[in-house]
């Protein structure tokens, strides 16, 4: 299973995160997110080894922009957060045939998965988030169960308030198409800032 830690913008925790076994570090390009990359340096990702992908976080930005963004910060996959349609991720997809799209949806009942149908084929992954009225994370879970519900043939990343107490009730999840989990704010000690202890020992736990 791929562990993706998102939100990141120290270079010092991002040195420190490089340290650990995850597999995607996440950076969120939307400037109304608390953890917006701001002025980070591309080159304080240098640290990175290649096995650690680097992902872009965007919320209906101009494709410019993403693909500016793709090139300076040498991302690997693209998360997109908003309403991007089906055709948005397929120039975005014919343009950077190399770069991995993951689409996300929010989720609050079974039937939000029928948007998922039309992107099929166009993305690489999906990503299944809790509902709420803003774009991005809100640090809560939504019904696990109803992943059960989930019937596509995309894999996808679960997030939403996943917390260093949840590997046991991952683990019981069963058979449903997760590739990976997206790690963010249960994880924090601040905004964009993350506690390495609390990860690594979260990873242990996923592993074992």
């Amino acid at each position: 299973m791929k562990i993706k830690v998102c939100g990141m913008k120290n270079p010092d925790n991002i040195r420190e995160l490089s340290r650990l076994p995850i597999d995607l570090m996440g950076l969120i390009f939307y400037p109304k997110s608390p953890r917006y990359i701001e002025n980070l340096n591309p080159k304080d990702l240098d640290i990175l080894p290649e096995n650690i992908g680097r992902v872009g976080v965007f919320v209906n930005e101009e494709q410019e922009k993403v693909k500016e963004a793709i090139v300076k910060y040498g991302l690997n996959y693209v998360q997109l957060h908003g309403i991007e349609s089906a055709q948005y991720c397929r120039d975005l997809k014919i343009a950077y045939p190399s770069v991995y799209i993951i689409k996300a949806f929010s989720i609050a009942d079974p039937s939000d998965f029928r948007e998922t149908h039309q992107y099929e084929n166009i993305v690489d992954y999906f990503l299944f988030d809790t509902k709420t009225p803003q774009y991005g994370g809100s640090g809560q879970k939504f019904d696990w169960k109803i992943l059960h519900e989930y019937k596509g043939a995309t894999l996808f990343f679960l997030s939403g308030g996943i917390s260093a107490e949840d590997a046991l009730l991952i683990r019981k999840l069963g058979n449903i198409r997760i590739v990976g989990l997206d790690l963010n704010s249960r994880f924090e000690l601040e905004p964009g800032l993350k506690n390495i202890e609390l990860l690594n020992r979260f990873i242990k736990e996923i592993e074992s």
